[in-house]
C-alpha cells in the first residue's frame, strides 16, 4: 500500500512539473511604441512566441519609435501578422526612432 502511494505522489509531482515547464513564458517589462496618432503605447509582460499586431497601427498609418524594455529580443515587422520581408530584432534595452515602421511584434 505504500509503495503504490509513494508511486502515485512521484507521478502526481512529474506531472506538475512537466505542465508548469510547458506553460507560456511572457517577456517581463514593457515593450513601448507610438500609435498612428503619435500617442505611446505600451505592451506590459507581452506574450513570449506569439505575434501580436500592435492596435493603433493602421494600413495607411503604421506604429514608429519602438523601445524594447523587456528582458527578451522582439522581433518588430512593418506588416500585420509577423509577415513579410521587412523586419527589425531588437536586444532588450534597444531604442530605435521615428524612421523605424512597425504593425507587429514577436518576442522571443
Amino acid at each position: 500500500m505504500r509503495l503504490r502511494n509513494t508511486v502515485i505522489a512521484t507521478a502526481s509531482a512529474l506531472m506538475m512539473t512537466l505542465s508548469m515547464t510547458s506553460s507560456a513564458q511572457a517577456a517581463d517589462g514593457e515593450f513601448e511604441y507610438r500609435g498612428s496618432l503619435g500617442r505611446v503605447r505600451l505592451l506590459v509582460d507581452p506574450p513570449s512566441g506569439e505575434c501580436i499586431n500592435l492596435e493603433h497601427a493602421t494600413d495607411l498609418v503604421p506604429a514608429s519609435s519602438p523601445w524594447n524594455r523587456t528582458n527578451a529580443t522582439a522581433t518588430v515587422f512593418l506588416d500585420f501578422d509577423c509577415d513579410g520581408d521587412t523586419y527589425y530584432v531588437m536586444t532588450p534595452g534597444k531604442k530605435l526612432g521615428l524612421l523605424l515602421k512597425l504593425r507587429s511584434v514577436s518576442f522571443s
